[in-house]
Protein backbone atom coordinates (compact mmCIF):
# COMPACT_ATOMS: atom_id res chain seq x y z
CA UNK A 1 0.00 0.00 0.00
CA UNK A 2 1.31 3.47 -0.98
CA UNK A 3 0.03 6.79 0.65
CA UNK A 4 0.72 8.20 -2.73
CA UNK A 5 0.91 7.44 -6.48
CA UNK A 6 -2.18 8.36 -8.22
CA UNK A 7 -0.68 10.83 -10.12
CA UNK A 8 2.03 8.71 -11.28
CA UNK A 9 1.59 5.57 -14.16
CA UNK A 10 4.67 4.04 -12.63
CA UNK A 11 5.46 2.03 -9.35
CA UNK A 12 8.93 3.40 -7.89
CA UNK A 13 11.99 1.64 -9.01
CA UNK A 14 13.48 -0.89 -6.05
CA UNK A 15 16.67 1.53 -5.94
CA UNK A 16 14.69 4.62 -5.60
CA UNK A 17 12.66 2.36 -2.58
CA UNK A 18 16.17 1.71 -1.10
CA UNK A 19 16.98 5.05 -1.02
CA UNK A 20 13.51 6.73 -0.10
CA UNK A 21 12.24 4.30 2.80
CA UNK A 22 12.79 5.12 6.57
CA UNK A 23 10.68 1.66 7.93
CA UNK A 24 14.31 0.38 8.42
CA UNK A 25 14.74 2.89 11.20
CA UNK A 26 11.33 4.42 12.10
CA UNK A 27 9.19 1.56 12.85
CA UNK A 28 10.37 2.27 16.34
CA UNK A 29 7.89 5.03 16.48
CA UNK A 30 4.88 2.81 15.79
CA UNK A 31 3.54 3.46 19.49
CA UNK A 32 3.37 7.10 18.96
CA UNK A 33 2.45 6.98 15.77
CA UNK A 34 -0.75 4.72 16.74
CA UNK A 35 -1.27 6.95 19.38
CA UNK A 36 -1.60 10.08 17.34
CA UNK A 37 -3.54 8.89 14.97
CA UNK A 38 -6.17 7.82 17.78
CA UNK A 39 -5.86 11.12 19.05
CA UNK A 40 -6.49 12.69 15.46
CA UNK A 41 -9.28 10.23 14.88
CA UNK A 42 -11.19 11.64 18.30
CA UNK A 43 -10.46 15.71 16.61
CA UNK A 44 -12.04 14.56 12.97
CA UNK A 45 -15.02 12.89 15.23
CA UNK A 46 -15.32 16.40 17.16
CA UNK A 47 -15.41 17.99 14.12
CA UNK A 48 -18.05 15.76 12.82
CA UNK A 49 -15.73 15.51 9.72
CA UNK A 50 -16.57 11.87 10.35
CA UNK A 51 -19.09 9.93 12.71
CA UNK A 52 -18.32 9.04 16.14
CA UNK A 53 -19.17 5.29 14.90
CA UNK A 54 -16.43 5.30 12.17
CA UNK A 55 -14.23 7.34 14.92
CA UNK A 56 -14.53 3.67 17.22
CA UNK A 57 -14.14 1.44 14.31
CA UNK A 58 -10.82 3.56 13.94
CA UNK A 59 -9.68 3.99 16.69
CA UNK A 60 -10.70 0.07 18.00
CA UNK A 61 -8.43 -1.22 14.83
CA UNK A 62 -5.62 1.48 15.83
CA UNK A 63 -5.62 -0.52 19.32
CA UNK A 64 -5.60 -4.30 17.75
CA UNK A 65 -2.81 -2.79 15.53
CA UNK A 66 -0.74 -1.52 18.71
CA UNK A 67 -1.35 -4.67 20.31
CA UNK A 68 0.27 -6.69 17.30
CA UNK A 69 3.44 -4.45 17.40
CA UNK A 70 3.45 -5.18 21.13
CA UNK A 71 3.29 -8.36 21.06
CA UNK A 72 5.96 -8.64 18.53
CA UNK A 73 3.31 -10.12 15.96
CA UNK A 74 2.99 -7.31 13.63
CA UNK A 75 3.68 -8.58 9.69
CA UNK A 76 5.31 -5.90 7.86
CA UNK A 77 4.24 -5.62 4.16
CA UNK A 78 7.19 -4.86 0.96
CA UNK A 79 4.40 -1.54 0.68
CA UNK A 80 5.34 -0.88 3.79
CA UNK A 81 8.26 2.70 2.90
CA UNK A 82 7.73 3.94 6.52
CA UNK A 83 5.75 3.35 9.54
CA UNK A 84 2.98 5.66 8.71
CA UNK A 85 2.12 3.51 5.69
CA UNK A 86 2.31 0.13 7.50
CA UNK A 87 -0.07 1.08 10.29
CA UNK A 88 -2.72 2.68 7.59
CA UNK A 89 -2.07 -0.32 5.32
CA UNK A 90 -2.43 -2.32 8.41
CA UNK A 91 -5.83 -0.21 9.90
CA UNK A 92 -7.18 -0.40 6.87
CA UNK A 93 -6.79 -3.94 6.57
CA UNK A 94 -8.55 -4.32 9.85
CA UNK A 95 -11.60 -1.78 9.44
CA UNK A 96 -11.82 -1.47 5.70
CA UNK A 97 -12.22 1.22 3.56
CA UNK A 98 -13.29 4.20 6.62
CA UNK A 99 -9.72 3.31 7.53
CA UNK A 100 -9.21 5.87 4.84
CA UNK A 101 -10.87 8.81 6.39
CA UNK A 102 -7.86 8.67 9.47
CA UNK A 103 -6.03 11.24 6.52
CA UNK A 104 -8.29 13.52 6.27
CA UNK A 105 -6.24 16.88 6.65
CA UNK A 106 -3.23 15.29 7.81
CA UNK A 107 -0.35 14.70 5.99
CA UNK A 108 2.46 12.65 7.03
CA UNK A 109 4.71 15.94 7.50
CA UNK A 110 2.70 17.04 10.57
CA UNK A 111 2.28 12.95 11.08
CA UNK A 112 5.92 12.31 11.57
CA UNK A 113 6.85 15.37 13.05
CA UNK A 114 4.36 14.56 16.30
CA UNK A 115 5.77 10.94 15.87
CA UNK A 116 9.15 11.92 16.49
CA UNK A 117 8.40 15.33 19.05
CA UNK A 118 6.67 12.71 21.45
CA UNK A 119 9.60 10.20 20.81
CA UNK A 120 12.36 12.85 21.88
CA UNK A 121 10.03 14.39 25.00
CA UNK A 122 10.25 10.96 26.10
CA UNK A 123 13.50 9.67 25.61
CA UNK A 124 14.36 13.10 27.32
CA UNK A 125 12.44 12.14 30.38
CA UNK A 126 14.39 8.72 30.44
CA UNK A 127 17.43 10.27 30.08
CA UNK A 128 17.02 12.51 32.95
CA UNK A 129 16.48 9.32 35.14
CA UNK A 130 19.52 7.67 34.22
CA UNK A 131 21.77 10.87 35.27
CA UNK A 132 19.51 11.64 38.26
CA UNK A 133 20.78 7.83 39.08
CA UNK A 134 24.53 8.53 38.36
CA UNK A 135 23.92 11.35 40.44
CA UNK A 136 23.14 9.42 43.55
CA UNK A 137 25.73 7.23 43.03
CA UNK A 138 28.04 10.49 42.84
CA UNK A 139 26.51 11.58 46.30
CA UNK A 140 26.76 8.26 48.20
CA UNK A 141 30.45 7.72 47.40
CA UNK A 142 31.43 11.65 48.10
CA UNK A 143 29.36 11.48 51.69
CA UNK A 144 31.56 9.10 53.17
CA UNK A 145 34.89 10.74 51.99
CA UNK A 146 34.18 14.40 53.01
CA UNK A 147 37.74 14.33 54.86
CA UNK A 148 39.55 12.27 52.76
CA UNK A 149 42.44 13.89 51.27
CA UNK A 150 43.99 13.69 47.78
CA UNK A 151 46.16 15.35 45.49
CA UNK A 152 44.10 18.04 43.45
CA UNK A 153 45.61 18.72 39.76
CA UNK A 154 45.69 21.56 37.38
CA UNK A 155 47.41 20.63 34.11
CA UNK A 156 47.53 17.32 35.43
CA UNK A 157 50.00 18.66 37.67
CA UNK A 158 50.32 18.82 41.43
CA UNK A 159 48.56 21.59 42.57
CA UNK A 160 46.33 22.06 45.67
CA UNK A 161 45.07 19.06 48.46
CA UNK A 162 41.14 18.62 48.10
CA UNK A 163 39.11 15.98 49.79
CA UNK A 164 37.41 12.92 47.88
CA UNK A 165 34.38 14.48 48.19
CA UNK A 166 35.23 17.79 46.38
CA UNK A 167 36.40 15.94 43.49
CA UNK A 168 33.09 13.29 43.04
CA UNK A 169 30.27 16.85 43.43
CA UNK A 170 32.47 18.45 41.13
CA UNK A 171 30.70 16.08 38.49
CA UNK A 172 27.70 16.26 40.63
CA UNK A 173 27.37 19.84 39.26
CA UNK A 174 28.29 19.22 35.61
CA UNK A 175 25.51 16.67 35.52
CA UNK A 176 22.73 19.38 36.68
CA UNK A 177 23.69 21.69 34.25
CA UNK A 178 23.05 18.41 31.48
CA UNK A 179 19.93 18.26 33.12
CA UNK A 180 19.39 21.82 33.49
CA UNK A 181 19.43 21.82 29.36
CA UNK A 182 17.44 18.62 29.19
CA UNK A 183 14.54 20.45 31.06
CA UNK A 184 15.06 23.39 29.17
CA UNK A 185 15.28 21.56 25.56
CA UNK A 186 12.57 19.28 26.79
CA UNK A 187 10.19 22.18 27.27
CA UNK A 188 10.54 23.60 24.34
CA UNK A 189 9.80 20.34 22.15
CA UNK A 190 6.39 20.11 23.79
CA UNK A 191 4.94 21.90 20.93
CA UNK A 192 2.59 19.51 19.17
CA UNK A 193 2.63 19.77 15.33
CA UNK A 194 -0.52 17.79 14.52
CA UNK A 195 -3.25 19.32 12.35
CA UNK A 196 -1.07 21.40 10.73
CA UNK A 197 -1.22 19.75 7.11
CA UNK A 198 1.56 19.16 4.92
CA UNK A 199 2.33 23.13 5.17
CA UNK A 200 -0.63 25.38 4.92
CA UNK A 201 -2.53 24.17 8.08
CA UNK A 202 -5.80 21.75 8.21
CA UNK A 203 -8.97 22.26 6.23
CA UNK A 204 -11.13 21.08 8.45
CA UNK A 205 -12.48 22.29 11.55
CA UNK A 206 -10.02 20.20 14.13
CA UNK A 207 -9.16 21.39 17.73
CA UNK A 208 -5.33 21.76 17.82
CA UNK A 209 -5.77 22.51 21.29
CA UNK A 210 -7.29 20.17 22.65
CA UNK A 211 -5.15 17.86 20.16
CA UNK A 212 -2.17 18.80 21.83
CA UNK A 213 -3.41 18.41 25.45
CA UNK A 214 -4.42 14.81 24.81
CA UNK A 215 -1.18 13.91 23.09
CA UNK A 216 0.83 15.33 26.50
CA UNK A 217 1.96 18.23 24.92
CA UNK A 218 2.16 21.95 26.19
CA UNK A 219 0.89 23.61 23.34
CA UNK A 220 0.28 23.62 19.29
CA UNK A 221 2.61 25.14 17.16
CA UNK A 222 2.37 28.48 16.14
CA UNK A 223 3.06 28.42 12.47
CA UNK A 224 2.27 25.64 10.13
CA UNK A 225 4.89 25.66 7.52
CA UNK A 226 7.25 26.32 10.48
CA UNK A 227 5.88 23.19 12.75
CA UNK A 228 6.16 20.75 9.52
CA UNK A 229 10.15 21.70 8.86
CA UNK A 230 10.66 22.75 12.81
CA UNK A 231 14.10 20.14 13.63
CA UNK A 232 15.23 22.50 16.41
CA UNK A 233 13.97 19.73 18.93
CA UNK A 234 16.40 17.17 17.42
CA UNK A 235 19.35 19.37 17.48
CA UNK A 236 18.33 20.25 21.06
CA UNK A 237 18.53 17.17 22.60
CA UNK A 238 21.77 16.05 20.47
CA UNK A 239 23.60 18.89 21.77
CA UNK A 240 22.07 18.40 25.24
CA UNK A 241 23.20 14.23 25.01
CA UNK A 242 26.93 15.37 22.79
CA UNK A 243 27.89 17.78 25.95
CA UNK A 244 26.57 15.51 28.42
CA UNK A 245 29.03 12.69 27.35
CA UNK A 246 31.89 15.22 27.31
CA UNK A 247 31.15 15.32 30.83
CA UNK A 248 30.94 11.55 30.92
CA UNK A 249 34.39 11.73 29.24
CA UNK A 250 35.76 13.85 31.38
CA UNK A 251 35.02 11.52 34.38
CA UNK A 252 35.84 8.13 32.69
CA UNK A 253 39.58 10.08 31.91
CA UNK A 254 39.63 10.81 36.19
CA UNK A 255 39.09 6.78 36.49
CA UNK A 256 41.02 6.42 34.12
CA UNK A 257 43.83 8.33 35.56
CA UNK A 258 43.30 7.73 39.47
CA UNK A 259 42.79 3.75 38.56
CA UNK A 260 46.26 3.48 37.02
CA UNK A 261 48.44 1.88 39.68
CA UNK A 262 50.95 4.36 38.98
CA UNK A 263 48.64 6.17 40.90
CA UNK A 264 46.43 3.66 42.62
CA UNK A 265 43.57 6.39 44.03
CA UNK A 266 40.78 4.22 43.08
CA UNK A 267 40.08 0.10 42.29
CA UNK A 268 37.29 -0.68 39.91
CA UNK A 269 35.25 -3.45 40.52
CA UNK A 270 36.21 -6.71 38.73
CA UNK A 271 32.46 -6.66 36.69
CA UNK A 272 33.22 -3.01 35.30
CA UNK A 273 37.04 -4.01 34.09
CA UNK A 274 38.56 -5.79 31.90
CA UNK A 275 41.57 -8.29 30.83
CA UNK A 276 43.94 -8.72 27.88
CA UNK A 277 44.23 -11.58 25.55
CA UNK A 278 47.60 -11.80 25.96
CA UNK A 279 49.10 -10.08 29.69
CA UNK A 280 47.36 -12.09 32.33
CA UNK A 281 47.90 -9.04 34.90
CA UNK A 282 45.94 -6.70 33.27
CA UNK A 283 43.49 -4.59 34.64
CA UNK A 284 41.93 -2.36 32.01
CA UNK A 285 39.32 0.29 32.47
CA UNK A 286 37.96 -0.27 29.09
CA UNK A 287 34.47 1.26 29.71
CA UNK A 288 35.69 4.45 30.46
CA UNK A 289 37.88 4.54 27.44
CA UNK A 290 34.77 3.44 25.25
CA UNK A 291 33.01 6.79 27.18
CA UNK A 292 35.61 9.02 25.48
CA UNK A 293 34.97 6.95 22.39
CA UNK A 294 31.46 7.06 22.46
CA UNK A 295 31.74 10.93 23.00
CA UNK A 296 33.37 11.25 19.31
CA UNK A 297 30.45 9.76 17.97
CA UNK A 298 27.91 11.80 19.94
CA UNK A 299 29.88 15.22 18.36
CA UNK A 300 29.72 13.86 15.13
CA UNK A 301 26.07 13.23 14.38
CA UNK A 302 25.23 16.90 16.30
CA UNK A 303 27.55 17.97 13.61
CA UNK A 304 26.28 16.08 11.09
CA UNK A 305 22.91 16.84 11.66
CA UNK A 306 23.18 20.54 12.00
CA UNK A 307 24.84 20.36 8.44
CA UNK A 308 21.98 18.88 7.49
CA UNK A 309 19.83 21.19 8.59
CA UNK A 310 22.07 24.61 6.80
CA UNK A 311 20.57 26.17 3.80
CA UNK A 312 17.16 23.95 3.90
CA UNK A 313 14.42 25.97 2.11
CA UNK A 314 11.39 26.61 3.77
CA UNK A 315 8.85 24.07 4.34
CA UNK A 316 9.22 20.18 5.00
CA UNK A 317 12.23 18.69 2.25
CA UNK A 318 13.22 15.01 2.73
CA UNK A 319 15.87 15.80 3.90
CA UNK A 320 14.59 15.88 7.60
CA UNK A 321 14.50 12.03 7.40
CA UNK A 322 18.10 12.15 8.18
CA UNK A 323 17.02 13.11 11.74
CA UNK A 324 16.48 10.16 13.21
CA UNK A 325 18.95 7.72 12.95
CA UNK A 326 21.49 10.53 14.51
CA UNK A 327 19.11 11.33 17.50
CA UNK A 328 18.21 7.55 17.65
CA UNK A 329 22.00 6.58 17.71
CA UNK A 330 23.22 8.99 19.66
CA UNK A 331 20.33 8.54 22.84
CA UNK A 332 20.54 4.67 22.49
CA UNK A 333 24.32 5.36 23.30
CA UNK A 334 23.59 7.38 26.39
CA UNK A 335 21.36 4.65 27.62
CA UNK A 336 24.13 2.03 26.86
CA UNK A 337 27.25 4.47 29.07
CA UNK A 338 24.81 5.55 31.63
CA UNK A 339 23.97 2.54 33.25
CA UNK A 340 27.86 1.09 33.42
CA UNK A 341 29.29 4.68 34.61
CA UNK A 342 26.85 4.71 36.89
CA UNK A 343 27.59 1.29 38.50
CA UNK A 344 30.73 2.14 38.29
CA UNK A 345 31.06 5.60 40.60
CA UNK A 346 28.75 3.43 43.18
CA UNK A 347 31.18 0.11 43.21
CA UNK A 348 34.65 2.56 42.94
CA UNK A 349 37.10 1.73 46.28
CA UNK A 350 38.87 4.73 47.34
CA UNK A 351 42.21 3.64 47.84
CA UNK A 352 42.93 6.34 51.46
CA UNK A 353 46.78 5.26 51.84
CA UNK A 354 47.24 5.74 47.99
CA UNK A 355 45.90 9.15 47.99
CA UNK A 356 47.68 9.97 51.23
CA UNK A 357 50.92 8.72 50.05
CA UNK A 358 50.65 10.62 46.72
CA UNK A 359 50.64 14.50 49.01
CA UNK A 360 53.52 16.70 48.94
CA UNK A 361 54.64 19.38 50.47
CA UNK A 362 54.40 21.56 47.00
CA UNK A 363 50.88 21.37 47.47
CA UNK A 364 50.82 23.21 50.37
CA UNK A 365 53.26 26.14 48.65
CA UNK A 366 50.05 28.04 48.28
CA UNK A 367 49.48 28.11 51.85
CA UNK A 368 52.66 28.93 52.40
CA UNK A 369 52.36 32.18 50.35
CA UNK A 370 48.64 32.64 52.16
CA UNK A 371 50.62 32.51 55.78
CA UNK A 372 52.49 35.76 54.67
CA UNK A 373 50.00 37.38 53.37
CA UNK A 374 48.04 36.98 56.54
CA UNK A 375 50.93 38.65 58.17
CA UNK A 376 50.67 41.50 55.77
CA UNK A 377 52.95 40.65 52.72
CA UNK A 378 51.21 41.88 49.25
CA UNK A 379 50.51 38.32 47.83
CA UNK A 380 52.44 39.13 45.07
CA UNK A 381 55.20 39.43 46.94
CA UNK A 382 54.07 36.41 48.77
CA UNK A 383 53.75 34.48 46.01
CA UNK A 384 57.55 35.56 44.58
CA UNK A 385 59.08 34.65 47.91
CA UNK A 386 57.36 30.97 48.63
CA UNK A 387 58.60 30.33 44.95
CA UNK A 388 62.20 30.91 45.60
CA UNK A 389 61.78 28.57 48.82
CA UNK A 390 60.20 25.98 47.06
CA UNK A 391 63.42 26.40 44.37
CA UNK A 392 65.85 26.44 47.49
CA UNK A 393 64.17 23.15 48.91
CA UNK A 394 64.45 21.45 45.52
CA UNK A 395 68.24 22.37 45.43
CA UNK A 396 68.91 20.79 48.28
CA UNK A 397 66.63 17.94 47.50
CA UNK A 398 64.43 18.96 50.96
CA UNK A 399 60.72 18.97 51.90
CA UNK A 400 59.41 22.54 52.45
CA UNK A 401 59.25 21.78 56.33
CA UNK A 402 62.84 20.75 56.58
CA UNK A 403 63.83 24.13 55.47
CA UNK A 404 64.89 25.94 58.60
CA UNK A 405 63.56 29.28 60.33
CA UNK A 406 66.64 31.42 59.61
CA UNK A 407 66.30 30.33 55.84
CA UNK A 408 62.49 31.26 55.49
CA UNK A 409 63.37 34.38 57.38
CA UNK A 410 66.29 35.25 54.75
CA UNK A 411 63.98 35.29 52.40
CA UNK A 412 60.90 36.96 53.91
CA UNK A 413 61.00 38.37 57.53
CA UNK A 414 57.43 37.65 57.98
CA UNK A 415 58.07 34.14 58.99
CA UNK A 416 58.08 33.40 62.46
CA UNK A 417 57.65 29.57 64.76
CA UNK A 418 54.49 29.16 63.83
CA UNK A 419 55.04 28.53 60.13
CA UNK A 420 55.11 24.78 61.09
CA UNK A 421 51.52 24.70 61.80
CA UNK A 422 51.22 25.17 56.97
CA UNK A 423 52.19 21.86 56.99
CA UNK A 424 49.19 20.13 57.61
CA UNK A 425 46.88 18.57 54.37
CA UNK A 426 43.95 18.52 56.42
CA UNK A 427 44.15 21.52 57.96
CA UNK A 428 44.53 23.19 54.19
CA UNK A 429 42.11 21.26 53.08
CA UNK A 430 40.01 23.18 56.30
CA UNK A 431 40.61 26.62 55.40
CA UNK A 432 38.91 26.40 51.69
CA UNK A 433 35.37 27.27 53.41
CA UNK A 434 33.96 29.48 51.11
CA UNK A 435 30.88 28.52 49.24
CA UNK A 436 31.64 25.92 46.84
CA UNK A 437 35.07 25.37 48.69
CA UNK A 438 36.87 21.66 49.96
CA UNK A 439 36.22 21.93 53.20
CA UNK A 440 34.47 19.64 54.63
CA UNK A 441 32.13 22.18 55.83
CA UNK A 442 31.74 23.84 52.38
CA UNK A 443 31.30 20.17 50.82
CA UNK A 444 28.75 18.66 53.02
CA UNK A 445 26.52 21.81 52.30
CA UNK A 446 27.16 21.60 48.56
CA UNK A 447 26.06 17.73 49.51
CA UNK A 448 22.85 19.19 51.25
CA UNK A 449 21.57 21.60 48.32
CA UNK A 450 22.74 18.58 45.68
CA UNK A 451 19.77 16.54 47.73
CA UNK A 452 17.80 19.33 47.41
CA UNK A 453 18.24 19.28 43.79
CA UNK A 454 17.52 15.52 43.49
CA UNK A 455 14.01 16.38 45.34
CA UNK A 456 12.95 18.56 43.01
Amino acid sequence: MSLWGGRFSHASDEILRALNDSIEFDHVLYAEDIEGSIVYARALADAKVITPAEAESIIGGLRQVMQEFDADAFEFAESDEDIHTAVERRLTEIVGEVGGKLHTGRSRNDQVATDFRLWAMRAADNLASELRLLQTALLSQAEGHCETVLPGYTHLQPAQPISVAHWLMSFFWMFERDLDRLRSARERMAECPLGSGALAGNPFPVDRHQIAADLGFERPSENSLDAVSDRDFVADLLYVASLCAVHLSRLAEDILIYSNPAFGFITLDDRYSTGSSLMPQKRNADPMELMRGKTGRLIGNLVGFLTTLKSLPSGYNKDLQEDKEPLFDSLANMFRLLPVITATVASLAINVDAMSEALSEDLLATDLADYLVKRGLPFRQAHHAVGAIVRMAAERGVALSDMDLDTLQGVSSHFDDDVAAVFDYGRSVEQRTSFGGTASAAVKLQIERAKAQLRR
